[in-house]
């Protein structure tokens, strides 16, 4: 009976963290006048039941801390990926070694792989081609010799934790 009440208040309150931010995004949108706010409330409710129609609150929970150092290190490594992407198309020399690397996930297959693939594919230099007959990702680099999966599993194991999804153990 305790874990069916624990599951109803998570899902309101993930309802209302949905909702203030629907309404809130709705108010930086508009002016504050009376009627947009009845509008805005009523606008941030629909939006939140389609919102809990389409992505249903689950396990995962935001880690701010993790979330911080995720939002710091993806620029700081595409801005790195794309100097060196730069460099290997403007000086003839480096070495540029295309091929593909095939790497075995640890998130579950769903919307976190999904934001993961999508994260990956807006690095330079790495995307994300499919998967294989095991599930693996196969990933099209422009340098084979670079520790490409390490890099990978790196942002992975961060992006798991920064959104609190649980990862396989295989």
């Amino acid at each position: 009976m305790s874990g069916i009440v624990d599951s109803g208040r998570s899902v309101l309150s993930g309802s209302l963290v949905r909702a203030t931010g629907f309404l809130a995004l709705w108010l930086a949108l508009s002016e504050f006048g009376a009627a947009d706010l009845v509008v805005g409330v009523l606008t941030a409710a629909i939006a939140t039941w389609v919102s809990l129609r389409l992505s249903p609150p689950g396990s995962s929970r935001l880690r701010p801390h993790a979330l911080a150092r995720l939002a710091l290190r993806f620029p700081l490594q595409s801005i790195a990926a794309g100097i060196d992407v730069a460099w290997r198309a403007l000086v003839p020399r480096m070495p540029l070694r295309p091929g593909f690397v095939v790497y075995q996930p640890r998130l579950p297959p769903g919307p976190a792989r999904a934001a993961f693939c999508t994260m990956m594919s807006l690095l330079p230099g790495t995307l994300p081609c499919g998967t294989d007959e095991r599930g693996n990702l196969i990933i099209h680099c422009l340098d084979t010799g670079q520790p490409v999966a390490e890099q990978v599993a790196a942002d992975e194991a961060l992006l798991a934790e920064a959104i609190g999804s649980p990862r396989d153990n295989g």
